[in-house]
């Protein structure tokens, strides 16, 4: 009778640990929901600046249609984006079109001067630190939750209760190297 007792100990014991578990993995997930999500305001944000900015540089370079256009263009891609990855190429995108359009601001004095100017492009700098930390923030939770999915005893819950892995939000190449400053 006491093996009974003992081995029915365990098996509570093991049901338990098992519903512990499967509670954490559904946490992780919803964490990196709420992240990524976090991640969309930030850039929902970003997206509402683009337009102003835009206008602000149109008054004073007329003739940057070509930049002012590419701004524009990988902003709709950025809005149309799906799946992680294809938002994660679309940012990189659009990083490389705002840097161009700062880069035409270094021609036009005046623009540079311009207070409107300086304030969009400072909430866009804030607005880019929020986005980066987001990322981060969104990229350490899918670390947490990918190994988690894959270390024992997770994944003999996880496997069944189809836990996939998660996608990283990642930069392109020319995202990670050095950004030029001149003065």
């Amino acid at each position: 009778m006491t093996i009974v007792w003992i081995l029915l100990g365990i098996v509570v014991l093991l049901g338990v640990y098992a519903v512990v578990l499967y509670n954490g993995l559904i946490k992780l997930r919803n964490r990196i929901e709420n992240a990524w999500a976090q991640i969309d305001v930030q850039l929902r944000r970003r997206y509402d600046l683009i337009p102003n900015l835009v206008e602000t540089v149109k008054a004073y370079a007329t003739h940057e249609r070509e930049t002012l256009e590419s701004v524009t263009r990988a902003r709709a891609a950025a809005i149309n984006a799906g799946s992680v990855g294809e938002q994660a190429q679309a940012e990189n995108m659009v990083t490389s079109a705002l840097k161009s359009l700062f880069a035409v601001s270094e021609a036009y004095p005046d623009l540079k001067a311009n207070q409107n100017f300086l304030q969009l492009q400072e909430e866009l700098s804030g607005t880019e630190g929020r986005i980066s930390y987001a990322r981060q923030f969104y990229n350490d939770t899918v670390f947490r939750y990918n190994t988690k999915i894959q270390s024992f005893p997770a994944l003999l819950i996880a496997g069944p209760l189809q836990f996939r892995p998660r996608e990283y939000f990642e930069a392109d190449d020319t995202s990670r190297g050095p950004v030029q400053v001149e003065f």
